[in-house]
C-alpha cells in the first residue's frame, strides 16, 4: 500500500474523507435521530436538524456541512500525527509485516487503529458538541465521551473492516496503479528494467 509520506498523506486523507461523512450521518441520524425528532415535533431527521437550524456544535447551531469540515479537520490531524504511526508501530511489534499474511496484518492495523481513533475522535466529539449552555461538568462531559465511545466503536470496527478499508484501498490502489502505468507508457526503458 502506501510505500512514501507523500502516499501515506494521501491515504489518510481518502479514509478520512469516506469515515468523516459516515460517522457524521451515522451520529445524526442514528445516535440521535430520535432525540432530534422528538426535540422538534418532526417525522424526519433532515426535517428536525432544518427546524432547529442546524447541528449543535460550540454552544451554537451550525449547518451540517461546517459540522463535517471541523470534524474532517480534527480527524486527519489525529489520524496522521497519531493514528496511523502508532497503529503501525502497534501491529508490527506483534506481528513481522514481512512475515505475516498481508490480510492479517491489515486486519491488525486496521483494529488498532480504530482502537486508537474512537476514543480520541469521541472525546473531541464530546467537547465539541458540549451542551455549554448548562454550564461545564467534568462528569457530564466524561459520560457523553462513554457514551459516545459505546455508540462510536462497534460502527467504526465493523465499518472500517467490511466497508470503508476496502474502499480506500481500492481508491488508493486506482490512483497509484495508474500513475506508475502512466510512467511506463512515457519512460517505456523502465519497463524493461522491471
Amino acid at each position: 500500500m502506501p510505500k512514501n509520506q507523500f502516499q501515506r498523506m494521501i491515504f489518510a486523507l481518502i479514509t478520512v474523507i469516506i469515515t468523516v461523512h459516515a460517522f457524521v450521518l451515522y451520529n445524526i441520524y442514528v445516535v440521535n435521530g430520535s432525540l432530534l425528532m422528538s426535540s422538534n415535533h418532526t417525522d424526519s431527521v433532515l426535517d428536525a436538524v432544518n427546524k432547529q437550524g442546524g447541528i449543535y456544535m460550540f454552544g451554537s447551531y451550525f449547518p451540517i456541512w461546517l459540522v463535517v469540515i471541523v470534524e474532517f479537520v480534527c480527524a486527519y490531524t489525529l489520524e496522521v500525527t497519531a493514528g496511523s504511526p502508532l497503529s503501525f508501530r502497534i501491529a508490527a511489534k506483534h506481528f513481522d509485516p514481512r512475515k505475516t499474511n498481508p490480510l492479517i496484518f491489515e486486519t491488525v492495523i486496521i483494529a488498532a487503529t480504530v482502537a486508537i481513533m474512537c476514543p480520541a475522535m469521541s472525546l473531541i466529539a464530546s467537547v465539541i458538541y458540549y451542551p455549554f449552555y448548562m454550564g461545564f461538568d467534568i462528569i457530564r462531559l466524561l459520560c457523553s465521551w462513554f457514551k459516545l465511545v459505546c455508540c462510536n466503536l462497534p460502527f467504526a470496527f465493523f465499518s472500517q473492516l467490511l466497508f470503508i478499508q476496502p474502499l480506500v484501498r481500492k481508491i488508493f490502489r486506482l490512483l497509484f496503479n495508474r500513475k506508475k502505468s502512466q510512467s511506463l507508457e512515457i519512460n517505456p526503458a523502465i519497463q524493461t528494467a522491471e
